[in-house]
């Protein structure tokens, strides 16, 4: 594999990784109303303001978010929505498997 290959493959996996926790999932179907100011994330997530920063900060690391300071306030908004076909295609997957399992 090339180094361009390896790369990519690596890039792929941040950002798979960054998804990979219920808190941040409910993050991005949050966003995926609209832009949010933190104070709103903080609310619909519950627990600590610093929890919910640092799993905002995981995904805007990742490259899944922007966010714009204004004021006092961050707000954060969805960088690219394809995002959310990927959350479609796990929830058609565990459609398919909960059916099999049932056979």
């Amino acid at each position: 594999m090339d180094r361009q290959a390896r790369r990519r493959l690596e890039k792929r996996a941040a950002i798979l990784k960054a998804l990979a926790h219920p808190a941040r999932l409910m993050l991005i179907e949050e966003l995926s109303r609209g832009e949010r100011c933190v104070c709103e994330l903080h609310e619909a997530a519950g627990g600590d303001f610093s929890t919910v920063s640092r799993r905002l900060a995981q995904l805007r690391q990742a490259g899944l978010l922007l966010a714009e300071k204004r004021g006092l306030q961050v707000f954060y908004r969805l960088r690219s929505r394809c995002v959310l076909r990927l959350l479609q295609c796990a929830d058609n997957a565990v459609k398919t498997a909960s059916r099999e399992v049932r056979r």
